[in-house]
Parts: structure tokens; sequence; C-alpha cells
């Protein structure tokens, strides 16, 4: 019953990819979840917006979009994992960590997938039933985060290093990033002889560095030039910082 569910939203959200977007009626709370491993366990709350009864699938995967319930590997247990929402009425997720190793220095980056799939419609008497539907498929990042890490992960973006590098035939901005938490970049700002350049955004992982190509810079700004930045923290909130060039 799971994989014919997955294989028809999927073949949906197919489908609904070439013809255009669609809305969901299952609204999740937030736009991130954050698991903390002291507590064992998580739940996420999910309402049904619409006029309409919904069936709900959720699974969480370690990065593949193309994941379903049946292949994806996580060391993690969803309750109910498929659900039927009435309109108007809510239903929260369960998750629970099974206890299989993660590394206990840093964030562990999942997905939590939450596919909604509508009900088919019935035609009037006397009328020809021709609908199209869609399932809509939310993918929201999941942080596992273990105990007892340095550091306070709302104000880890503060420790953030900024670097110019030579990156093919141009320069990329880095972000180095010493913390044990993820940073996710929602706007970047480089400011060079007064000129502001705006690298794409992203998300640099725990302890790692993350290249970010600066278009139409043609020389490598000076130490100290600026850089402007803004985070998402763990409320979907949005916070503002300023950093320099390192030498």
């Amino acid at each position: 019953m799971k994989s014919l569910l997955c294989a028809i939203g999927a073949a949906l959200i197919a489908l609904g990819a070439t013809i255009g977007p669609a809305s969901a009626s299952v609204v999740i709370a937030g736009t991130r979840v954050v698991f903390p491993a002291a507590n064992g366990e998580v739940t996420v709350r999910l309402s049904n917006a619409g006029n309409q009864p919904a069936l709900v699938e959720a699974w969480i995967d370690s990065g593949n979009p193309d994941s379903t319930p049946d292949s994806a590997k996580v060391p993690f247990l969803i309750t109910p994992p498929l659900a039927r929402m009435n309109a108007g009425k809510g239903q929260s997720l369960r998750i629970v960590y099974t206890g299989q190793p993660l590394p206990a220095d840093r964030e562990s980056l999942f997905w939590l997938n939450v596919l909604e799939i509508p009900p088919k419609p019935t035609a009037k008497p006397g009328e020809e039933q021709n609908t199209l539907q869609f399932a809509v498929r939310s993918r929201l990042k999941f942080f596992f985060r273990p105990a007892n890490l340095a550091g306070d992960p709302s104000t880890a973006a503060r420790d953030v290093t900024w670097h110019v590098v030579v990156d093919g035939g141009g320069y990329a901005l880095e972000a180095r990033n010493p913390t044990p938490y993820h940073i996710t970049f929602s706007k970047l700002s480089l400011s060079v002889d007064g000129v502001a350049y705006a690298p794409d955004s992203g998300m640099v992982a725990p302890l790692s560095s993350l290249r970010l190509p600066v278009k139409r810079l043609v020389h490598a700004p000076a130490a100290g030039s600026t850089v402007d930045y803004t985070v998402i923290n763990d409320f979907g909130a949005a916070a503002s910082y300023q950093g320099t060039i390192a030498p």
C-alpha cells in the first residue's frame, strides 16, 4: 500500500512539474525541524487548511530528493507514517531517534518529506468526470543536534570567517564555518570599491567551508572589505550580520 501511494505520488508530482505549480492544503508548522538529541523525540504539527480531506504520507531521507519511504534508510521513525486529515483538522507527527550512531561533535542533516495526496473527486450524476489532480510534496531541512555541542546555535553565524579565492576564471566568496552547526545564508552582499556584488545563497555545513562564485568580480578585494549576510535561524526567522574579508 505504501509503495503504491509513493508511486502514484511521484507520478503526479512529475506530471505537475510539466504543467504548473499546485498549492498545498496541508500546512507544516515551521520551515525546518531541529531535533535535540537529548530529547529523544520531536513532534511536528500539520494542519489541513483546505476544504476537503487529504491523505498524508511522511518520511525522512538523508539527502536524496528522489527518496521514497521504502528506499530511505535513516535512524528515525515517524508515527503515523500515513494518515488521513479531514478539512480544518490537525495531525501531529511524532519523530523518534532509533539510536544508530551519528556524529557527536556536529549536527547531521536530514530531510523531512510530507506528501499530500488529495481525494479523488466524484462526478455528479449524468456528468463526465474530467479532472487533473496533483500530489504535493513538501521537503524541510531536518537537523539532528547532539547534546553538549560547543557554542550557541543562535549566534554561530557570527563566527563565520570570509575569504575571496580564485575560482576557475574568476573569484568566489568562501565562507568558513568553525562551529558544529549548519548555517543557512538567505542573502549575501560583498562590497568592493563601492560596488556591491551579490553571490548566490547557500548553506555551509559544520566545520566546513562553502564557495559561492561572485559574478563580474574582476580582482580580489582588499582585506577588510565588508560582507553583509543574512541567515535563517532555528525558528525560520532572518538574522543579519556583517563580516570582513580576512587577509
